[in-house]
């Protein structure tokens, strides 16, 4: 092919050259076109390190054309509406069309394959209830015996999402939005930022692994600086990160070009420089240690909610620190209990991929422990990990959630099309970047308004549901009331797919054999696997 370019090119640049001297001097524009190609093709011949264009000089850099406008081709013209990834064009749509306050309903029956393994259903009673006899507004209180500001808060939150990871503008138009419908903002472990306070909305401090906005100049955990922060009145609670879904048992990454000058301020950091969060808490050793933190945190908070959230890993570790609870009688106000299949932030395909429990099975697990160990009326459970819809809030708390996160969902509400352009600083919709050029196109008057539209629709959703299956509160749905094919003709209730555990079991040796194990392995004065 290079020999072909070559004689080709030499032979165009000779006929548009003459046709130029002699004919008409117009063709000299054709002559400067093909020798700015013929530039273009020699200096692919001599680069060495793409082989295609080396060896299809011009030719081969169509290669990378078509590979950047595949995603948007797949998307829009190939993919069909339920095929999509991470999120279908169904579920995508219905963020949309509610977060825009138009029409949400869908004609002529359901796109999905209800024969399919996996498929999932809630069961609906002969005797429903009215949705206007039912709370439209479930909430639960989150405080136990040690909090003294317990916080009421929505089944339905902004899960953790960092400015800086997300651009000023989304940043507000989340937190206007939360502010507006009277639910809660997750500031992600990037620290409290003055776009997070603007708006009033009511917030959940995330103090990540490298303690952003409470720091000290080496890294380590400040906590005057978090004294001083926590007892803002925006801040309802605080949430200490041990891992998130999306890379657990990695630290958190903010790319050179995203860390500028503001959040560095921010986050007590030097500004144009990759920024990696450490994998692991410098402030606490053990479980024993993490507990005692967490007590702190309350206290230096000024008594507010404390709790953490986790990707499950070893098993043991978590029976670990709930033992640590129990010898010291002291307990998180919250745990969020993150999925596998989450989240928004940068990650490496392997730890997205292959790295952490998916949360129904963390949220099983979690659950069970806690009620296994008869502390689960301490602590509630806030489930997160690809939450867009009623049926999987309900899904989340029949498993054993008190309440859910949500993320990627939010992000649509205010505009994300799934570019999957988030860790490049160049999301096209404003909403994962730091670039002026494209945060200018998200405005957060409008946006907001539909941040709230989608919650508030997505909870009445959730209401009509819960009295579909003739319950009138959150807590009467159980795990019998949802069901799972397991094949063509088969089909069980996640009470058969998820065992639940009597309270106060394990106390008394009541051990199954799944978790036997892991209780073995557990040891509360230090972390890993120690037979």
């Amino acid at each position: 092919m290079r020999t072909q370019f070559f004689i080709f090119s030499s032979v165009l640049l000779i006929i548009t050259f003459a046709l130029g001297y002699y004919l008409d001097p117009s063709w000299y524009v054709f002559f400067v076109i093909v020798f700015l190609f013929t530039a273009l093709g020699y200096y692919d011949v001599f680069q060495t390190r793409h082989t295609i264009m080396r060896n299809y000089p011009v030719f081969g850099r169509l290669r990378y054309v078509l590979e950047e406008l595949r995603p948007k081709l797949y998307q829009y013209f190939i993919e069909s509406d339920i095929d999509g990834r991470p999120f279908h064009r169904v579920d995508r749509s219905t963020v949309y069309q509610r977060a825009k306050g138009v029409r949400d309903t869908i004609p002529f029956g359901t796109q999905l394959d209800l024969y399919v393994e996996g498929y999932e259903w809630i069961c609906h009673s002969i005797a429903p209830k009215a949705f206007d006899t039912l709370n439209n507004d479930p909430r639960i209180i989150i405080g136990n015996k040690d909090c003294t500001q317990p916080y009421s808060a929505s089944i339905l939150n902004i899960s953790a999402m960092s400015f800086g990871a997300l651009s000023s503008n989304a940043v507000e138009a989340l937190n206007a939005g939360a502010k507006i419908g009277n639910f809660a903002h997750n500031t992600g472990e990037g620290g409290l930022s003055d776009y997070h306070l603007k708006h009033g909305g009511d917030l959940i401090w995330q103090i990540g692994t490298g303690y952003f906005g409470c720091r000290t100049e080496d890294g380590r955990f400040n906590p005057e600086l978090f004294a001083e922060k926590a007892k803002h009145p925006n801040v309802k609670m605080i949430e200490l990160k041990i891992s998130q879904g999306a890379k657990p048992g990695h630290g958190g990454i903010l790319p050179a070009e995203k860390n500028s000058e503001e959040i560095a301020r921010i986050r007590h950091i030097k500004p144009h420089v990759k920024v990696v969060s450490p994998p692991y808490h410098s402030a606490f050793n053990s479980p024993m240690e993490m507990v005692k933190f967490i007590q702190k945190l309350r206290e230096l908070s000024g008594g507010k909610p404390v709790g953490f959230k986790l990707c499950i890993g070893y098993k043991s570790e978590f029976i670990a620190i709930c033992q640590a609870m129990v010898e010291l009688d002291l307990y998180p106000d919250f745990i969020a209990v993150d999925g596998g299949e989450g989240g928004t932030g940068a990650a490496p395909p392997e730890f997205s991929n292959y790295v952490g429990a998916p949360l129904l099975d963390g949220l099983d697990f979690v659950h069970n422990i806690l009620n296994g160990m008869n502390i689960r009326r301490h602590i509630k459970v806030i489930a997160s990990g690809k939450i867009t819809s009623a049926f999987h809030i309900a899904r989340a708390i029949a498993l054993g959630a008190d309440g859910c996160y949500q993320a990627r969902g939010m992000k649509m509400a205010i505009g994300c099309i799934q570019a999957l352009l988030c860790n490049t600083n160049k999301c096209p919709v404003g909403i994962t970047t730091q670039d002026p050029k494209l945060t200018v196109g998200l405005v957060p008057e409008d946006k907001k308004t539909r941040v709230a539209n989608y919650h508030e629709k997505t909870i009445k959703n959730f209401v009509e549901l819960l009295g579909a299956t003739g319950v009138d509160e959150t807590r009467n749905l159980t795990r019998t009331h949802i069901y799972r094919r397991v094949s063509l003709n088969e089909m069980i209730t996640y009470e058969e797919l998820f065992p639940s555990i009597k309270e106060g079991s394990m106390l008394n040796g009541d051990i199954p054999k799944k978790y036997q194990m892991d209780f073995a392995y557990a040891d509360k004065n230090r972390w890993g696997i120690h037979p």
